[in-house]
């Protein structure tokens, strides 16, 4: 039993991961001393990944930052002094009314996945800068590419019941490795594997995960929509197809057959390096075997052609009628069966009441040349949250170059000193997730999981939410909506009035700590059709991609950087090379914790012997590798896990943790993709040679 002085915290894991843990903290005399996965969520299963089962030393850390700092130092030397919260945000909020009175279009935010907390992610944050009149932040840097492909042929983030797949007797691992990024989803694909199933991964690096797989196909980077092609024109070719599903659920397939009658195996072999026998054997078996089932991830939206390869893959389960089975169809992302307020959290209305002229929209993965070139207003302020963009965004150099400069107001509000924060001429100290109020969605499983905070505040650490309302206040704000509690937040996340929100009310949350969607058992979300594209049918002709001036039918989208698309580059760079996550890393939010950097030793480069060979390049040694954007350096890992043309940097580190200063995205491209305007971190070109 619990002791007057103790006592057990429902919570909530909050970072990027599609798992969204239900935790257990426990709390002793106002600290917490004990943190578990809540057993009776079933997706948590009372486990937590290993990054989070040392969480308490990330919050306890003597990293953390605690008190406000001003910049005494030049940019980027991370030199600060302690000043007071009144100090810090008089100062911004002063920056602020100036800029704003010339043009607040000139005001950046810029956030990501630091938390998906709806409360201290995307709620109060919006309301200020929409009132605030600032530009508005495309938030693009992970996902936007294969969402707006899912999009186009299924409608919206929804897929099949991520339980479900136990039953299911063929599962592709497509652009993704669950071993390391979705653990908890991996139990249930290990227990189909247990029930008989084949497990096949498909991904240009042996990861994990394809080494706990039955079969792993090792396409080059980029070229999975080619691959998907050729999986179709077998599927047809071969009459492997239901065509009562198809006449009764998709939109064009008349002209998708006609697309694809030249896309054999035999086409598609040179271009992804996999043998044609090999990719026909996989259609046909993909064809033949029920339950199939298809868990895609967001490594292959990371290329120039990632939309469009999503959008092609979607469209396999309509072909076959594998939706029909429970434990058939697709996954990519469960957020679209969660019924979100997005009006009553983000208050879009308060930018059209307070501001006539029209705002306009940067995309966060180009922020260097936003930064370095944008015009009418050129962008003089910009403040960061849930982020660290000097590390983690594309075509690094130009984005250090534009946080370095000395007319750039910057404020950061992080728990850590970061590569951006030593940009910062105001640092703001953050609450880790058991020190504020929160309430989550997933990505991953059809579970709303809340988060109470176990402790208080660390220091003067502050959440998103107070200082966006002290902010609010500074400048003169009145709206009400700018001065809504956490708990009035959290009450009106989702519509309540929507079915599948039956049981998230706050008392159930609150009591239990999480509650499932509404949703039938088991779930089949498109047994019967019932598409949420404009026509209500998978469309394999898209009328609204053709709105958009883009190509209606599944295509095939080549790289921007490979030596099929652009032989020239690959002369001086013969080498692809991939940036996946680090297993001891979550992005950068545990890249600075001492236990996970003793674990990752330094940075690395996996290399195939032969282009080591070639190179002269030995296990172990220091090497260079680099491209006309930049370069970094790392040890060379000699291995055939990754194939002859290949190389993988497990990222991300930050830059002053490296070792050199750098890291892999001072030479991956700023060049978006072809649907959503999604990064290409894997389309990317190198050199490598010895330090």
């Amino acid at each position: 039993m619990n002791s007057p002085a103790s006592k057990v915290v429902r919570a909530a894991c909050p970072h990027d991961c599609p798992d969204t843990c239900a935790m257990e903290v426990t709390v002793e005399n106002g600290r917490a001393v004990k943190i578990r996965g809540a057993d009776e969520l079933p997706f948590t299963n009372g486990a937590l990944c290993t990054k989070v089962a040392y969480y308490l030393e990330r919050v306890y850390s003597d990293q953390r930052l605690l008190h406000p700092l001003k910049r005494v130092g030049r940019k980027g030397e991370g030199r600060f002094e302690r000043i007071t919260w009144d100090e810090a945000l008089d100062t911004i909020a002063a920056k602020f009314q100036a800029i704003a009175a010339d043009d607040p279009r000139a005001i950046l935010p810029y956030s990501y996945g630091g938390t998906l907390g709806l409360v201290q992610g995307s709620s109060m944050d919006f309301r200020f800068f929409h009132r605030l009149g600032a530009s508005l932040l495309d938030r693009t840097i992970c996902a936007a590419a294969g969402a707006a492909g899912w999009k186009a042929s299924i409608g919206a983030s929804v897929g099949m019941d991520p339980e479900a797949i136990v039953d299911a007797k063929l599962i592709l691992i497509w652009g993704g490795n669950p071993v390391v990024s979705n653990l908890h989803g991996w139990r249930y694909i290990q227990e189909a594997k247990r029930r008989g199933a084949k497990l096949v991964c498909i991904d240009p690096w042996r990861t994990q995960t394809a080494e706990k797989c039955t079969m792993h196909l090792a396409p080059w980077p980029g070229t999975d929509g080619a691959l998907a092609l050729a999986l179709m024109q077998v599927l047809i070719a071969d009459d492997l197809l239901d065509h009562d599903y198809i006449a009764a659920h998709t939109l064009g397939f008349d002209a998708l057959a006609e697309r694809v009658r030249d896309c054999t195996p035999e086409w598609a072999a040179p271009l992804t390096g996999l043998a044609a026998e090999t990719i026909r054997g996989l259609a046909r078996e993909y064809g033949s075997v029920k339950p199939a089932a298809i868990r895609l991830n967001y490594g292959l939206n990371r290329c120039a052609g990632g939309g469009m390869a999503v959008r092609n893959i979607a469209c396999l389960p309509a072909l076959t009628g594998a939706w029909r089975h429970p434990a058939g169809g697709a996954l990519l992302s469960t957020s679209g069966n969660f019924p979100l307020d997005q009006q009553a959290l983000e208050r879009p209305d308060l930018y059209t009441d307070a501001h006539a002229r029209p705002t306009r929209t940067i995309n966060m993965s180009t922020i260097g040349e936003a930064l370095l070139a944008a015009k009418e207003p050129p962008i003089r302020a910009i403040y960061v949250y849930n982020s660290n963009p000097v590390a983690v965004a594309p075509d690094g150099g130009r984005v250090r170059e534009g946080f370095a400069r000395e007319d750039l107001f910057c404020v950061v509000h992080e728990l850590f000193q970061t590569d951006t924060a030593d940009y910062a001429d105001i640092v703001l100290p953050a609450t880790s997730q058991l020190e504020h109020r929160d309430v989550h969605k997933s990505y991953g499983h059809f579970y709303a999981v809340t988060n109470q905070p176990a402790i208080a505040p660390l220091g003067e650490a502050k959440p998103n939410t107070e200082v966006f309302r002290l902010l609010a206040a500074r400048l003169g704000f009145t709206e009400a909506a700018l001065f809504e509690s956490d708990d009035e937040i959290a009450a009106a996340a989702f519509k309540r009035r929507d079915n599948r929100a039956l049981g998230l009310d706050p008392a159930t949350l609150a009591a239990r700590g999480w509650a499932r969607l509404n949703l039938p058992r088991p779930f089949a979300p498109f047994a019967k059709g019932e598409f949420l594209t404009p026509s209500g049918k998978c469309e394999f002709f898209s009328a609204s991609l053709a709105q958009q001036g883009l190509d209606p039918l599944p295509a095939w989208v080549p790289p921007h950087e490979s030596p099929v698309s652009n032989p020239a580059l690959a002369a001086r760079y013969p080498l692809a090379m991939i940036s996946p996550p680090a297993r001891n890393f979550l992005n950068t939010s545990f890249a600075n914790m001492p236990r996970f950097l003793q674990q990752e030793g330094s940075p690395k480069l996996e290399i195939h012997p032969d282009d080591a060979a070639r190179r002269g390049i030995a296990a172990g040694e220091r090497v260079r590798i680099f491209n006309d954007r930049g370069a970094f350096h790392a040890q060379a890992v000699i291995t055939e896990r990754v194939r002859c043309g290949l190389v993988v940097c497990p990222s991300i580190w930050w830059r002053k943790l490296s070792g050199d200063g750098e890291n892999a995205n001072a030479v991956t491209s700023a060049a978006l993709t072809d649907i959503g305007g999604g990064p290409t971190f894997y389309d990317c070109l190198v050199e490598v040679a010895k330090a």
